[in-house]
Order: structure tokens, then C-alpha cells, then sequence
């Protein structure tokens, strides 16, 4: 198989393992099915943003260019710090844009990472988020009507929790033993403030994630297009955005979405 094309984030299918869905172009392979194979990505040298299409230089937050980093809706602050969202009050860089994203309903959840934290996301986007983070388990905590009061859950609760995942001990799949949601999500609900208490989410079913492949690299080693035009090796595990290499490489496919590439399997 040979392919060229702009990469995209993969795509996901809840599963058991997830299913991966690999964007070169108009193509989209299967990328379960090339576990165990050797796999050449080679850069064209040619970066697109994701957003307007224009070819840029460099890319700025995971595949735009410098102009839609800047402008674009998606670029906003509140998208990594929701409590700052104000489309609430009609403000926002695109109204439509937030009615469709920031006034739906979000839910604010404990998750599974390299250790217990804490986040919000869009209610349609579970459980791709925590796919994406790479989480083995993950619940529900508060249900808001909007993503303003999902980040104010989200900002008190980070007090008392950490929001950050180490996305090298996710690869590694280091496990802390011993973790018990139900009661971790009474801790954090307990702590919050009766008017937000009222947002808790009664639902406590736990959703727990595995992921193709059983290969646990030693040691992460990083690769980019940045630094390296050819990036090759045999695929033996997939988590959160990341390829994972038998030689403990890891590319991580989100930050390079707008790389054009040529795709092979060898």
C-alpha cells in the first residue's frame, strides 16, 4: 500500500480495542489491521491548516495556520480553559459556531491517564475525548448546560486534582492500582459548591477503554516531521493519537494533522 495525502486526527470507533481510522488525503486506512506491519511515513515538505486550507510554513495548535490560530473559533482560550468561555453573554469570535459548540450540554468527568484527573468535554464527544487522552477508564461527573459552568466545575476542582495527563507514562501504560471512581467522584462532588452540586451527574457507570495491541515501550522517544523527514518502523501498539514503535518511537498523528506525507506499508 502506498498513499500521499494530509494527515488528519484519527478517527475512532468504540470497541473492544478501539478501532482506528488512519486520514491520509481522501483515504482512510484501517489502522488495526497494521499492527505487527512496517510503516514508512515520509514528509512532502508541504504543510496545509486544517481550517482554510492555506499552505503554511509552520503549523500553530495541532494544524492551522498563523492567521486561523489566531481567528478561528476553535482557537479560542476557552476551548483549553473552558471556565473562560463567554458565549453565554453573546460573546465569542463565532456565535454560530459556539450555539453549536459551547451552549450544548458538557459534561465534567474523572479519567484515567497516566494517574486520576480531571476534565470537561462537549457531551457528543464521549467517549472520543477520552479516547483521544489515551484513558483507560473514565466516568461522569457533573452534566452543565453550557461550557462556561463545566469550567468553573472543572478550575475548583483542579485544587484537588490534577487536569494534566504524562503522556509518556500513558504510553508506557503505567497503571496506578487501586483507583475506585464511585468513591473518587463523591470526594470531588462533595467539595463543590451546593449551587454546582445540583449539575452532579447521578449516572455512575464506568467506561473503560483498551487499545490495539500489547506493547508497553520501555522507554518514549518522541519523533516529528520537524526534526526528521522519513519516520519509520514496525507499528505494535495504538493509544490516544500516538503510532507506538518497536524501537519505543512514538508519533503523535493529532499534532501533525495538516503534514502532507506519503504513506506506505511495507
Amino acid at each position: 500500500m502506498e498513499i500521499t495525502g494530509q494527515l488528519y486526527k484519527m478517527r475512532t470507533e468504540y470497541a473492544n480495542p478501539v478501532k482506528y481510522f488512519l486520514p491520509v488525503g481522501k483515504d482512510e486506512v484501517y489502522a488495526n489491521e497494521l499492527l505487527g506491519k512496517e510503516l514508512t511515513l515520509e514528509f512532502t515538505g508541504i504543510i496545509n491548516c486544517i481550517k482554510c486550507g492555506t499552505k503554511t510554513a509552520k503549523s500553530f495548535n495541532q494544524g492551522y495556520c498563523y492567521n486561523c490560530f489566531k481567528t478561528a473559533p476553535e482557537n479560542d482560550a476557552s476551548v483549553i480553559n473552558p471556565e473562560l468561555s463567554k458565549s453565554q453573554f453573546g460573546i465569542a469570535r463565532d456565535l454560530d459556531w459556539a450555539e453549536k459548540h459551547d451552549l450544548i450540554n458538557h459534561y465534567v468527568y474523572l479519567s484515567f491517564t497516566s494517574n486520576i484527573k480531571v476534565g470537561v468535554t462537549r457531551h457528543t464527544q464521549i467517549p472520543t475525548r477520552w479516547i483521544d487522552q489515551g484513558a483507560s477508564a473514565a466516568i461522569k461527573l457533573a452534566q452543565t448546560p453550557n461550557r462556561h459552568i463545566a469550567g468553573i466545575i472543572e478550575s475548583f476542582l483542579k485544587k484537588h486534582i490534577g487536569d494534566k495527563t504524562n503522556w509518556r507514562n500513558m504510553l508506557k501504560n503505567i497503571v496506578e492500582p487501586g483507583i475506585n471512581f464511585i468513591v473518587e467522584k463523591k470526594r470531588m462532588i462533595a467539595l463543590l459548591h451546593p449551587e454546582l452540586q445540583k449539575y452532579a451527574e447521578p449516572n455512575n457507570e464506568l467506561t473503560e477503554i483498551s487499545y490495539p495491541g500489547d506493547f508497553s515501550p520501555s522507554k518514549v522517544a518522541s519523533v516529528t516531521f520537524d526534526k526528521q523527514k522519513t519516520i519509520t518502523g514496525k507499528l505494535m501498539r495504538i493509544k490516544g493519537q500516538y503510532l507506538i514503535f518497536e524501537n519505543n518511537e512514538v508519533l503523535n498523528i493529532r499534532k501533525h494533522a495538516g503534514y502532507n506525507v506519503m504513506f506506505k506499508v511495507l
